[in-house]
């Protein structure tokens, strides 16, 4: 189940940092014009900035309720589907394209006290607006925006530049869990050629192969929502924003071909693990086998000199006694060293 903070973060014009209840949905409402910051603006305030053609919007919600997505639905004039799919969260990664904006989920991962928390980002970008809502276990934003903001430059671009920024931050995000899955993998390979067989070391294997499943999951869907942004038939991205999608796209390439190599090594180390088993039973049985071997030899001896017969030669022989106990303790010992030196004992 997912764990959500008490507190979230909020940005202030100056970028200082503040702590607001978490019933407060709206981190951060502000106006861009030629990428830089004019400033924050009221949810009502909206439509009229969205009217001035030389400048966009970008809102950061967390959480929010359904009164706020019916502020924003009527602000700019969004799908009441996508409303419906951002309020209730819990949705796999995907674009769909709304008339003049675009709905866009996806899954976020980070490490948090060597634990993966898992949450969820929604965009809705529009020609001079994005909306990114966060639901669920998901790292604040708010250095991305400082960054943004830091090269206006850059962010003059438009809205497709802020989404940029913020998948990147997502996609970054993934790396760390992926190396501390294969740190975990490597322990495993080392308790499984190692160790004994343990119980617990399958156990362990099966968990982590879940864990990089659901990874699989929340990083495959980012190759297809990659490719389409990069497409030129997209109005609400401007040329020259396009090409940055490609470095995620990228990004995620390597990251979806290292899920695919740590699933394969959990595969193998899985079927290593059972291996080790029937190898351990395996010698469990051939030491037994060279005991009852050993034991067999002064069970025969003592059961052919256990018969009830009246005519046997070496009981009135003087070192008759002496004879069968020096060939059989020697039999005994000739098999052990055999049976040591071939590893059956």
């Amino acid at each position: 189940m997912l764990q959500f903070p008490t507190f979230i973060m909020v940005m202030e014009k100056k970028h200082s940092v503040i702590e607001l209840p978490a019933s407060e949905s709206v981190i951060n409402c502000a106006a861009y014009c030629e990428g830089v910051r004019v400033g924050s603006i009221e949810i009502d305030q909206i439509s009229e900035v969205l009217k001035q053609p030389d400048r966009f919007v970008w809102i950061g919600l967390r959480e929010p309720d359904a009164e706020m997505l019916r502020k924003i639905q009527k602000q700019f004039d969004l799908h009441e589907l996508a409303i419906e799919d951002a309020h209730s969260a819990h949705q796999r990664p995907k674009i769909e394209s709304y008339g003049e904006s675009l709905f866009i989920v996806m899954r976020t991962a980070h490490m948090k006290d060597q634990r993966i928390e898992m949450g969820e980002t929604h965009f809705f970008l529009g020609k001079n607006f994005i909306v990114t809502i966060r639901h669920g276990s998901s790292l604040s934003y708010s250095e991305v925006r400082q960054r943004c903001e830091s090269s206006p430059n850059l962010l003059k671009k438009g809205p497709g530049f802020a989404l940029y920024a913020v998948m990147d931050s997502i996609v970054d995000h993934y790396f760390p869990v992926i190396d501390e899955l294969e740190r975990e993998l490597s322990n495993l390979e080392a308790k499984v050629f190692r160790e004994k067989f343990r119980r617990e070391t399958t156990a362990k294997i099966y968990r982590l192969k879940r864990q990089v499943l659901e990874i699989k999951r929340i990083v495959s869907p980012l190759i297809d929502i990659c490719n389409r942004l990069m497409r030129f038939d997209l109005k609400m991205i401007d040329d020259d924003t396009k090409p940055y999608f490609r470095d995620i796209y990228d990004h995620t390439i390597r990251i979806n071909e290292m899920i695919d190599n740590t699933r394969e090594l959990l595969s193998a180390a899985l079927e290593a693990n059972l291996s080790m088993l029937s190898i351990s039973q395996s010698e469990i049985s051939k030491s037994f086998a060279g005991w009852a071997a050993l034991i067999g030899i002064p069970t025969m001896v003592a059961g052919i000199y256990g018969m009830n017969f009246k005519y046997m030669p070496e009981l009135d022989w003087k070192y008759g006694y002496p004879a069968v106990m020096t060939v059989t303790v020697g039999l005994c010992v000739a098999l052990y060293l055999r049976f040591k030196k071939s590893g059956w004992l």
